[in-house]
């Protein structure tokens, strides 16, 4: 099946970390260093948050305030009603590469990737971790040895999915009551874990760069594939139900609207941070389906 895609808003940088919030998309651009937000169809934007270190994840606290990962100095933002930004953790310790990617669940606490080595550096990969920020802004290491720990997702019944980007895989694990971690397995699996560590020959061994991704109401995950210039709905196994190939690259998508049908997917040319900063190639695409949000973000 093919989808018409259409372009919601173009003009950025580098978008990253959709999220269907308050009847609006929200989304960070990397190298204007701002958190947007829009209506559905890309009209009314407003700057939500300025972030000089680089924003990405983003979340909400049970009382409505923001969280915004800042990558260059490792740490997890908070906004307050009056506007201003303040540290809610310090993740600088904990973390290898520049922290990414994060889901927050219903009580607050935040599960929040990272890369693990520099990427934009061409450093060798390495595995990185994933973390747990508390409401308090308590930092727990909750799982290791992941391979570019990306886009996640809780499920309604309480499963977390990470997307690793350079692990050809969906991992899953239990969430307890008290945030900790167990049961982890592969939810999907697209390839073999790379076996090399230098950054360009690991790439050649991706088969999905599975990065930002999204729950749809029967568990199936709508992934953006990093290389493949497409985003991809996937069902627990590994089965590809579908394919919507954008024609440029799509880093992260995100299903919201009024009737949480409409998919946004994050969209540049490349990821590649000297050419983004210098260009205003980067877009949100919007394609309509038919299976609606679920879970979190």
């Amino acid at each position: 099946m093919s989808r018409e895609t259409n372009t919601a808003i173009d003009g950025f940088a580098y978008l990253e970390c959709p999220r269907w919030h308050d009847d609006r998309i929200w989304f960070a651009d990397f190298y204007t260093y701002r958190v947007y937000s829009a209506a559905e169809d890309g009209s009314d934007l407003r700057v939500e948050a300025e972030v000089p270190n680089q924003p990405s994840g983003l979340g909400w606290l049970p009382d409505g305030r923001l969280l915004v990962v800042s990558m260059r100095d490792a740490l997890l933002l908070r906004r307050e009603p009056d506007g201003t930004l303040g540290t809610h953790a310090d993740l600088s310790g904990h973390v290898e590469g520049h922290p990414n990617d994060m889901v927050v669940d219903a009580g607050g606490r935040a599960f929040v990737g990272e890369f693990g080595f520099d990427l934009m550096g061409g450093q060798p990969l390495e595995p990185a971790v994933l973390l747990r920020v508390d409401p308090d802004g308590a930092v727990t290491t909750v799982a290791d040895e992941l391979w570019f720990p990306n886009g996640s997702v809780l499920t309604d019944d309480g499963v977390l999915l990470v997307c690793e980007t350079f692990g050809n895989r969906v991992t899953a694990f239990d969430v307890s009551e008290d945030g900790t971690l167990g049961n982890r397995r592969t939810w999907a699996e697209f390839g073999q874990p790379p076996t090399h560590r230098d950054l360009g020959d690991a790439l050649t061994q991706v088969v999905v760069a599975s990065d930002g991704c999204c729950l749809d109401a029967e568990e199936a995950l709508w992934i953006a594939d990093a290389v493949g210039e497409r985003v991809i709905r996937v069902h627990e196994g590994g089965e590809i139900s579908e394919e919507i190939a954008t024609g440029t690259g799509v880093f992260a998508c995100m299903l919201g609207g009024v009737d949480g049908r409409t998919l946004f997917m994050c969209a540049a040319p490349d990821f590649h941070e000297d050419a983004r900063k210098n260009a205003r190639e980067g877009s949100l695409l919007t394609a309509r389906v038919e299976v609606p949000h679920a879970g979190r973000p």
